[in-house]
């Protein structure tokens, strides 16, 4: 029977304990006037804003306050001036590395056949100019050979050349080299098969065929890529577009490479923006002599506007409640809510466009408490016209709010 009594026992103990720390808070606001920002009678209530007299000031609305020297240590709160300064807007992007297309070489065969031997079997090989890259068996091309023999074999006869001539282009046009053309010529048969080069070094990004594959004009058989230049896409945000231009350098950096952070020049701004991630994609070129900046890397593009002579104020000092922004100035110890027109929003400061002057005095730490009681106040709240006092005349200047007790 005793231990049941033991939690009715705990909740009459908690309630009285609760009862009596509230009581406690209570007597010390008593005290200390009600509010850190002082108490008073309804007489000291302050301007408020964007409201007549007799008005209800609407939610939104923020009202001028009084703070003491004395109290503005107490609760850190901050004044520094307005600064005009020259502003550089800096935008980071995400950059992707890819071949330059210009520098893209795509393989096919002028003749229709099939693919005998591929001397390049892997994807991501390298390769040089002129390199054997696969041996191609064409009846169109053995025939058009044994025509041409034939044609040389008559001309020796008194045959025009003219026809040995064109037997000779046609078999360049089918995509024999020269050297083959002077090998037939000089041991009077035809070559079965027909040797395809790379027309230029790079890297095989690409392989269409395997042995035994038959293949027509259309058939790409390989993509080499010449990576000693690459192309750098940044994706710049829709907000940052204003920051790029073309012709203007930006500073990349591909930690994965081990290259050290390297300049480049935007050579071209695509026209669209993508739908998907509503970025603009910027291209850049950069010299690839090492081949440390491969394909398919991520890193970054730096880009930074030059500077241009504005007005700011730091992050900390601006209220943002969605619909508008202010800040509050200070003249002595009144403190003003003011709309502000925002610009540029970078690390630490904010660009102000309209609604302040360079060396206004504006609070720039403790904000967040002004604008609790500004807001307050203009609701009717402690200091405000709900507790028996009606607003007062827009005119009226705010009396002094009283100090804390004891000071």
């Amino acid at each position: 029977m005793t231990s049941q009594h033991f939690p009715l026992r705990a909740v009459l103990l908690t309630i009285a304990t609760t009862t009596a720390v509230i009581a406690a808070v209570l007597l010390v606001q008593q005290s200390r006037g009600g509010w850190p920002f002082g108490g008073g009678s309804p007489a000291t209530v302050p301007v408020v804003q964007g409201t007549t007299s007799g008005a209800v000031p609407d939610a939104h609305d923020r009202v001028v306050i009084d703070v003491s020297s004395e109290t503005m240590q107490q609760l850190g709160i901050r004044i520094e001036p307005v600064r005009e300064e020259s502003l550089a807007q800096t935008v980071r992007a995400v950059a992707t590395i890819v071949p330059d297309e210009s520098r893209l070489s795509h393989i096919h065969t002028r003749v229709s056949g099939w693919v005998e031997q591929l001397d390049v079997s892997t994807t991501g090989e390298f390769v040089r100019a002129g390199q054997p890259l696969a041996h191609i068996f064409s009846q169109d091309l053995l025939s058009s050979q044994t025509e041409y023999l034939a044609a040389r074999r008559y001309a020796a006869s008194g045959i025009a050349s003219a026809v040995v001539a064109s037997g000779r282009t046609r078999l360049g046009v089918l995509g024999m080299a020269a050297e083959e053309i002077s090998t037939i010529e000089q041991t009077g048969e035809p070559m079965r098969l027909v040797t395809v080069v790379a027309p230029r070094g790079g890297v095989v990004v690409h392989r269409g065929v395997s042995v035994g594959t038959a293949v027509d004009p259309s058939t790409e058989l390989l993509t080499i890529a010449d990576l000693s230049r690459v192309w750098v896409l940044a994706e710049v945000s829709e907000a940052d577009i204003p920051a790029v231009r073309l012709g203007r350098t930006a500073q990349l950096e591909f930690p994965a490479s081990g290259r050290p952070a390297f300049t480049a020049r935007v050579d071209f701004i695509y026209p669209m923006l993508s739908e998907r991630t509503r970025t603009l994609r910027v291209r850049l070129s950069a010299a690839n002599q090492s081949g440390t900046l491969r394909p398919g890397s991520y890193g970054a593009a730096i880009f930074t506007a030059p500077g241009r002579r504005t007005l700011t104020v730091p992050r900390d000092a601006l209220v943002d409640t969605g619909l508008q922004q202010h800040v509050f100035v200070a003249a002595g110890d009144r403190f003003e809510p003011r709309l502000v027109t925002v610009g540029a929003r970078l690390a630490d400061r904010v660009e102000i466009l309209d609604g302040l002057a360079a060396g206004d005095q504006i609070v720039s730490a403790g904000v967040f408490l002004l604008d609790s009681e500004s807001r307050l106040r203009a609701t009717g709240g402690p200091e405000g016209h709900a507790h028996g006092g009606s607003a007062p005349a827009a005119d009226q200047a705010p009396a002094e709010v009283a100090p804390h007790a004891g000071h």
